[in-house]
């Protein structure tokens, strides 16, 4: 990769509730060292995507580096769309699933050296409903959690932990899916259907153990009734999951329709009851800074 000589950091400074101050000038400090310059932009939830993507336009950078959570890059890959410029994650937000299935450790140290290196993956990107998702979106439980949690007060695990007890008691799971794959029609009944581009969700719990971001297939997994000891393989990262509790499907492309709405959610992000899903392999690719 060529020479570092610019770069943009794009901060979420609310995320995870955490001050980015530390972050912002040890990046000021690491880039002056290597003569490279830095334009820092600042989201404030008002066209984010646009005044990033203008930046990018009028300036020639070599790397964007992303100081936040899931939310934060999907904003940012959004507004690379259509340009080659390698991302680096330096995890700070509530929610940091991309972060966990690449590896990416917590010590800014350590995410300094991969931001300034030379590895990268050209990771594939899913296209659901013609919005853009990085690692996994899901209908069912999952969703309906993460709708309860953006209400609550207390952020980070602890606050979806306080919300697991309530979204559990007022679920109406479980739900029943049509799913429409390239060669056939199946319908199914589960707690939890998702679409995997990774191996984890943010919590670390490793749901897709084959699932791989630079295949160019992903996987979709039917969650088939509330198992607290296979819930817990899971957390535990263990790589073999029981064909019991849950069902992988590998695709490239499928249709899904739910018979009442069912709550969605996309890398994180709560977007609303839908009846209809439409997703695919995009073809366009993110070029991401690993080990």
């Amino acid at each position: 990769m060529k020479e570092i000589q610019k770069v943009l950091l794009v901060v979420n400074p609310i995320s995870g509730g955490l001050s980015k101050e530390h972050i912002i000038q040890t990046l000021e400090y690491e880039l002056l060292k290597i003569n490279a310059g830095l334009v820092t932009y600042k989201t404030t939830g008002k066209n984010d995507r646009e005044k990033i993507q203008k930046l990018v336009t009028e300036n020639n950078f070599d790397r964007v580096f992303v100081a936040g959570g899931d939310g934060t890059i999907k904003q940012v890959a959004e507004a690379l769309i259509n340009f080659l410029i390698p991302i680096a994650i330096f995890p700070a937000g509530s929610a940091n699933g991309l972060a966990v299935n690449l590896g990416i450790p917590n010590i800014l140290e350590e995410q300094l050296k991969i931001a300034l290196g030379n590895e990268h993956k050209e990771m594939d990107m899913l296209e659901i409903n013609g919005e853009l998702c990085l690692h996994i979106s899901d209908l069912g439980l999952n969703a309906e959690l993460i709708k309860n949690y953006e209400h609550s007060r207390i952020r980070g695990k602890m606050g979806y932990l306080l919300q697991s007890i309530p979204t559990l008691w007022e679920s109406k799971y479980p739900f029943e899916f049509e799913i429409e794959l390239e060669n056939k029609t199946i319908t199914k009944k589960g707690i939890l259907l998702a679409f995997a581009n990774a191996k984890k969700y943010g919590t670390g719990a490793n749901v897709n153990p084959k699932g791989k971001i630079d295949d160019g297939v992903f996987e979709i997994l039917l969650f088939k009734n509330f198992d607290i000891l296979e819930i817990l393989k899971t957390l535990r990262n263990e790589t073999d999951v029981n064909s019991e509790f849950v069902e992988i499907i590998p695709v490239k492309s499928a249709r899904v329709f739910c018979r009442k709405p069912v709550a969605f959610q996309v890398d994180g992000e709560y977007i609303g009851e839908k009846e209809e899903i439409s997703v695919k392999i995009s073809a366009k690719k993110l070029s991401i800074m690993t080990y």
